[in-house]
């Protein structure tokens, strides 16, 4: 299927590692531009010469998305350099890490408001930038990439974050459709990256078990019976990225191998 992403010109934030390094893949792999957006400016060089690989062009434009004035600069620089922008794929947030939860009398405010100034405004504040670009093309893509935290009690920082990135999807949805804009969050559960191994090891010493153990813990609780790779998050996010996605839009789409014993309607 050809996902007529030639040409298109795409933000990815998160970009120098993970799922949102992979979905820079996937998005030039089909022949879309890619500005890859991230704090750390050395990182983000090196993910931007492994994506070059794929021919089109790659722009690593460092920024902190908690900041308005820098996300602003950074999508007038995209605009300026790829002459528009097309496609938004918010990914800049800390991984949600599997581990023991601190009870509400220990709970901080920071705690939950660190999270929601990179995870929920960060990508508020992106979307803010792109929109009238889009609007003026009459057409674009936002995808918000969220976590199975929204459907899954836990982590009250987690979920609280998760869903209220949900809820400010389905809300971007309706208003900017009419202008030919969609806007879908895709909800990851754990997910095979680079860090995986760490957050194994780190539970296997504090549960008493070995990484094996956990793992294969972690893989029996998919319905698939394994974890989800970043390329396989990254696989749904292009398609949502395309023209092809046109009929999908305010929805989440979970990408963690199913969740074993619930029911989503």
């Amino acid at each position: 299927m050809d996902l007529e992403l030639t040409g298109r010109r795409a933000i990815v934030t998160g970009a120098s590692r993970g799922i949102g390094l992979a979905v820079a893949h996937g998005l030039a792999a089909e022949g879309a531009h890619v500005a890859l957006v991230a704090r750390d400016p050395e990182v983000l060089s090196r993910a931007a010469d492994a994506v070059r690989r794929h021919g089109t062009t790659v722009l690593p434009v460092p920024a902190d998305t908690r900041d308005d004035g820098a996300v602003r600069g950074m999508v007038a620089r995209v605009v300026a350099e790829l002459g528009g922008v097309d496609v938004l794929v918010n990914a800049a947030a800390r991984p949600a890490v599997p581990g023991p939860v601190p009870p509400l009398a220990e709970l901080s405010d920071d705690a939950l408001r660190d999270e929601v100034e990179t995870k929920v405004l960060g990508y508020l504040r992106c979307a803010r930038a792109v929109a009238p670009h889009m609007v003026d093309a009459g057409w674009g893509r936002i995808i918000n990439i969220s976590g199975l935290g929204a459907r899954i009690a836990g982590s009250l920082v987690g979920s609280v974050r998760n869903v209220a990135v949900a809820a400010m999807t389905k809300n971007l949805a309706d208003e900017l459709g009419p202008a030919g804009i969609t806007v879908t969050v895709v909800h990851p559960g754990i997910t095979v990256t680079e860090r995986l191994a760490d957050v194994v090891a780190d539970r296997a010493r504090r549960e008493g078990r070995t990484p094996e153990e956990v793992g294969r813990a972690l893989a029996a609780g998919t319905s698939i019976g394994r974890l989800v790779t970043a390329r396989e998050v990254a696989d749904v996010v292009t398609f949502l990225a395309s023209p092809r996605s046109a009929g999908i839009t305010g929805d989440a789409v979970t990408v963690g191998g199913g969740t074993r014993g619930a029911i989503h309607y």
